[in-house]
């Protein structure tokens, strides 16, 4: 049976994206997936890095926290939330982001569940990145709502492509960097503006696209078949 993460960042119960996530988690569950969940308002996740993350220094006079991510990681001295969010994400074989678009990214606290989880050496390093990175063979996508139109992105918007512009940092950059397969995410388009029915149909038709969502396109990650030793393309 497959396991799904689902990893949440809004500090209200009753926002459109909890009932997003709370959607998704009903229409998996259905579908056969066993589901952990990582709710960061509700855990109180820090979101900063710091040397506080390590229990043993690799080098005690100069920070540098990837190098000390993976002492750590190796030594069995890293923070112990670390560890259980680590453990999480390597369980799943799914990772679902749910969460509202703020300035372009995601929220302050989900970019620091990146920045402190997804840990030197056991997710990246060198040339173990795309396809050869240490969460290969998973898959991950997100769900999340934002106040803009519809209109409003893409390639005649006045804001550019959203999933391959703006957010190319998290598909790209974040998820596809550490080996996953990147799943086309659900976008919730103007959400705070619109009457309940048109919310109520935008969460039945979020249920269709997770209940068939291997169906769904994937994101273009780098091959890097297609680049030589020191990444120029071929």
């Amino acid at each position: 049976m497959p396991t799904a993460l689902l990893v949440h960042a809004h500090s209200e119960r009753d926002s459109f994206v909890t009932a997003m996530r709370d959607r998704i988690a009903e229409t998996l569950s259905a579908s056969g997936h066993d589901l952990i969940h990582s709710d960061l308002y509700e855990m109180g996740f820090n979101p900063v890095l710091s040397p506080m993350d390590f229990g043993e220094r690799g080098n005690p006079d100069h920070l540098v926290y990837a190098l000390e991510q993976r002492h750590n990681f190796n030594a069995g001295t890293l923070a112990p939330d670390l560890v259980a969010e680590i453990e999480k994400v390597k369980q799943a074989d799914l990772i679902v982001l749910t969460f509202p678009l703020f300035w372009f990214g995601t929220p302050a606290i989900m970019k620091g569940w990146f920045d402190r989880v997804f840990i030197s050496g056991e997710f990246y390093g060198g040339k173990t990145i795309y396809e050869r990175g240490g969460m290969a063979g998973k898959k991950a996508s997100a769900a999340f709502s934002l106040g803009g139109r519809e209109d409003m992105v893409g390639a005649r918007g006045i804001h550019g492509p959203l999933v391959h512009g703006m957010l190319r940092h998290l598909f790209q950059g974040t998820l596809g960097y550490v080996g996953m397969e990147v799943i086309e995410p659900f976008v919730a388009h103007n959400i705070p503006y619109q009457p309940l029915e048109v919310r109520r149909k935008c969460l039945d038709d979020l249920s269709a696209y997770f209940a068939d969502l291997d169906s769904k396109p994937r994101i273009p990650i780098p091959d890097l078949a297609n680049f030589g030793p020191r990444f120029e393309q071929l």
